[in-house]
């Protein structure tokens, strides 16, 4: 209310627009659940208390089994404790915040919440044995976390949903479940390997359906129950769960990622594309911007390949993170005509806000047209806090001047302007994170490069050895988790990209007609040629005779060797 108020103050003294920034931020409250450890504990409560409600359900559904006992859910808290041991001692980086715990355990969830219901609707359909476990979609949690999260979550998935499992459904068979849930647990994670189209998703269930159906036709041979049921039912339901599973997975998948803000490499290689209305108005406005953006992709994405980083990711984020740039695209260089130099009418420091000002509307812009939250990091922080050392150099030649001046008394002191580094930084953040970090050297690596004379490989690689040097020392790396290692590997893939880029050709020669000659010879045994409607005078020597009619020179007459030479 009280911002309202003064907002509109400004805005009748004409110091205000009275538009509000955007702002991309979720809000403190928000924040804070993400990161609270007693939001931490409470998740891990309520998933200990879900696992005992499904320990109920599942015996419930099987007839004639009792109720689990206090020693069986003293045994499952423990498998469960010891998943909690795992993620805070080897997951942690990749299970950051609450958000990503909700979906790992929620995930576990579903798909014992899911088995459940299939141990039920298989009991009244009097499917048993080693037919009722293989039935189950073991496949499901395995699946969404590595395709989500990564296959080393992936791969947690596959072994806590096997040893909670057997806990759960303990009353059918806990040896045959633990080696059905192994088997196409950890072959989802092996199919998966990344997903760069959905319908891999489906071809992973299609392997996964095959491989269950064999398993389970192996386990009947070997039990000699399969007299007792048909061969289409040992092997066709446990392909069609398969089957079923990758395609429930491919179609939720945008579900997911909307409830819980992540992106999987499928949804980045579906937002580069090039016709987005952002892209569209940077292509026809600032176009020497859409050029650097691109260029900078690929001088991104083959740093981010080189390091493992996400590529998909990296190129989608490189392509929008310079659109505050068409708020005011003839202020920069790239777009700016040689003949007009805007900056040459304003003052360094009000050139420097101007260009420090494409971070924030391009925030802004980002927020309008609900772009992914990490292309709104990268914008943020893809200059970080460093220093915009041209218009900050031409401030101190300009207090320079202006000292001189007041020492010739031809200035007062009063004239001599401030010059603040702070007013000429970036407001950051700094990168926080690989990719982030990745595309802001590239930004100024590509931006270098364009000015390099005669480039070679030694220049060129000076050229980036020197550019992230400058960086390192001015502490834009310090809150990224580059390495020194992949630090010299994205350097190297710099190097490798604008080589390719900035190779030299064979310089052709022109291609040029013959001109048809004409030959005239005047009164003083001079011959002119006309060649392209200029004359030219060639004076032969006497003893040469041209046949006018033909065109064609006799030929000289043989002279005789003198005696001597014989």
């Amino acid at each position: 209310m009280f911002e309202s108020i003064r907002r509109a103050k400004l805005q009748r003294e004409g110091l205000s627009c009275g538009k509000k920034r955007r702002k991309h931020q979720e809000g403190d409250l928000v924040d804070e659940l993400r990161t609270h450890p007693a939001a931490t504990v409470g998740v891990y409560v309520l998933f200990f208390l879900a696992i005992g409600f499904l320990m109920k359900l599942a015996a419930a559904a099987v007839p004639g089994t009792v109720q689990p006992q206090v020693t069986a859910y003293l045994c499952a808290a423990v498998i469960a404790g010891a998943m909690v041991v795992h993620l805070l001692v080897a997951l942690r980086e990749e299970v950051a915040d609450n958000t990503e715990l909700v979906l790992v355990l929620g995930t576990l969830l579903l798909q014992l919440g899911a088995s459940v219901a299939m141990t039920d609707f298989g009991n009244q359909n009097s499917w048993s044995g080693a037919l009722l476990i293989l039935a189950l979609p073991h496949a499901l949690c395995p699946m969404v976390l590595s395709v989500i999260l990564g296959r080393k979550i992936g791969l947690f998935g596959a072994i806590y949903s096997t040893l909670l499992g057997a806990m759960v459904f303990a009353s059918i068979n806990p040896l045959t479940y633990l080696a059905c849930s192994s088997l196409v647990g950890f072959l989802v994670v092996l199919f998966t390997k990344r997903v760069r189209r959905r319908n891999r998703l489906v071809m992973a269930g299609l392997y996964i359906g095959t491989a269950a159906a064999l398993f389970s036709l192996l386990l009947h041979e070997t039990s000699g129950a399969i007299e007792s049921a048909t061969i289409s039912r040992i092997v066709g339901i446990p392909f069609a769960v398969g089957v079923l599973t990758g395609l429930i997975v491919g179609g939720g998948m945008p579900v997911i990622e909307s409830l819980f803000g992540v992106t999987t490499e499928v949804s980045w290689l579906e937002q580069a594309d090039l016709n987005h209305p952002l892209m569209k108005r940077l292509s026809i406005e600032a176009p020497g911007t859409y050029h650097h953006s691109l260029v900078v992709a690929n001088l991104s994405e083959a740093a981010a390949e080189a390091i493992g980083a996400n590529a998909g990711m990296t190129r989608v984020c490189a392509y929008f993170h310079d659109i505050g740039k068409l708020t005011k695209p003839e202020y920069f260089i790239e777009n700016m005509d040689p003949a007009i130099n805007p900056h040459e009418d304003l003052t360094a420091r009000m050139s420097a806000l101007i260009l420090i000002a494409h971070v924030k509307d391009g925030v802004d812009l980002a927020i309008k047209h609900k772009l992914n939250c990490s292309i709104i990091d990268v914008i943020e922080q893809h200059h970080g806090t460093s220093l915009a050392w041209y218009f900050y150099k031409r401030a101190l030649d300009q207090k320079a001047q202006m000292l001189r001046l007041v020492e010739e008394g031809k200035s007062k002191e009063d004239d001599v302007p401030q010059v603040s580094e702070e007013v000429f930084r970036y407001p950051g953040p700094r990168p926080q994170f690989k990719e982030s970090a990745i595309i802001s050297l590239a930004d100024a690596v590509e931006s270098a490069s364009r000015v390099l004379e005669k480039p070679n490989a030694s220049r060129v690689e000076t050229l980036v050895d020197e550019l992230v040097q400058n960086r390192m020392l001015d502490g834009q790396l310090d809150e990224c988790d580059l390495t020194i290692a992949e630090l010299a590997k994205v350097k190297a893939s710099f190097v490798k990209t604008l080589l390719s880029m900035m190779h030299s050709r064979i310089k052709y020669q022109k291609a040029t007609e013959t001109p048809t000659t004409s030959f005239n010879v005047n009164k003083d045994g001079a011959i002119t040629s006309a060649l392209d409607s200029r004359t030219t005078a060639i004076q032969l020597p006497y003893t040469t005779s041209l046949n006018l009619e033909g065109h064609e020179k006799k030929k000289r007459p043989t002279r005789k060797p003198p005696a001597s030479a014989a």
